[in-house]
């Protein structure tokens, strides 16, 4: 830059030499007074220019039908990675000529449940259906979307998902909408128990309640979903945790308990790729989020539909011999607090800052 300054002012210095003798000093000044217009009116002209070619950029680069690519956290046709299915088919039907899901998989054949919302963040996949217990390695705030006291379209009222969706985005994900939830997680045992005191039980766990567990004397360890059924048959583990609905029916043969009441929410959301949402047209988002709204209003656990369907499954459940312990009174209070004050106590201890404040919005 100093150079090309340099180089500006001996050009000048020599035209104005070259002028004054020629024409004199009153030409000299028209002179000038043109070329100052001229550079005005070129600086006006590429300025516009600039601006022009920014908005090219910046518009949308899927202007006609695009096709995102998808994967899913659980193997394909499986009972806990069936909405998501769900919900790419609905897209795929409704967005002809607008957006579609190609959908690449599913964990593990497509790689572990837990990288892939990370792999998605850095732009493998467009958009990924999971759970948040295989997103918390991401977003150390995750889990709070298992705890809501709240609806969903409550916490779009109450800020809770607004301020989530402002922790996603700056790691590059954007929160579409939780397309299903399955109901309360339970513990699942090969062996009885008579309170709540997990000392001596070894455990299947996802991330979702590890802390609740092992406060109550558990040890640990994770799998993926298709290693359920052997830890239980082999006796590698006495139990695991899992939503009754989303339940594999072949674990029936290795299960012989189910503890109640419940605990948190099975969640299932639909994120997508920061990038990838921003390229999108306003008819494209507004496509995959009146789907996605549609899907998460529909889900609501309080519903009498899915109240009906959680009644028939618990029901097939005892007809095939599996027994319900089910906590009462004081043992049912200690059960529930345990759930509730580890897993806020996790988040608040990984997110000092944000973690309060979630709990005052997701909680009541």
């Amino acid at each position: 830059m100093f150079h090309f300054r340099l180089e500006v002012s001996n050009v000048l210095g020599s035209f104005r030499e070259t002028a004054l003798r020629t024409h004199g000093r009153s030409v000299f000044k028209t002179l000038l007074r043109e070329i100052a217009m001229k550079i005005r009116r070129y600086t006006i002209l590429a300025a516009a220019l600039v601006m022009a070619f920014s908005g090219l950029v910046a518009a949308p680069v899927f202007a006609g039908e695009v096709t995102l690519s998808g994967a899913s956290c659980f193997p394909i046709g499986s009972p806990p990675g069936r909405p998501f299915e769900a919900l790419v088919k609905e897209i795929n039907k409704r967005g002809k000529g607008v957006v579609q899901i190609d959908l690449k998989g599913g964990a593990p054949a497509i790689g572990s449940p837990f990288t892939l919302t990370q792999k998605m963040a850095k732009g493998a996949y467009d958009i990924v259906g999971c759970t948040e217990a295989y997103f918390g390695n991401v977003l150390p705030e995750a889990p709070v979307l298992r705890f809501s006291d709240y609806t969903y379209a409550e916490l779009r009222k109450n800020g809770g998902l607004a301020y989530m969706q402002k922790l996603l985005e700056a790691k590059g994900i954007h929160f579409i909408a939780r397309h299903h939830d399955h109901g309360p997680f339970h513990l699942w045992l090969s062996k009885p128990i008579s309170k709540p005191d997990l000392t001596g039980l070894h455990l299947r766990v996802a991330p979702v309640y590890t802390a609740f567990f092992k406060s109550l004397g558990a040890t640990v360890q994770t799998s993926n979903i298709q290693q359920v059924y052997t830890y239980m048959e082999n006796g590698t583990v006495q139990g695991y945790g899992w939503p009754a609905s989303g339940w594999v029916p072949a674990w029936v043969k290795v299960t012989k308990y189910r503890v109640e009441p419940g605990f948190y929410h099975a969640t299932l959301h639909t994120l997508a790729n920061k990038r990838s949402w921003n390229r999108l047209s306003q008819a494209q988002r507004d496509l995959l989020m009146e789907v996605g709204l549609e899907f998460e209003a529909n889900s609501e656990t309080t519903g009498a539909t899915f109240q009906a369907y959680l009644k028939k499954t618990k029901a097939w459940m005892a007809s095939e011999g599996m027994e319900t312990i089910t906590f009462k009174g004081a043992d049912r209070a200690k059960w529930l607090s345990a759930a509730s004050t580890a897993g806020w106590a996790e988040v608040i201890e990984r997110s000092p800052e944000h973690g309060p404040a979630l709990k005052k919005l997701f909680t009541k």
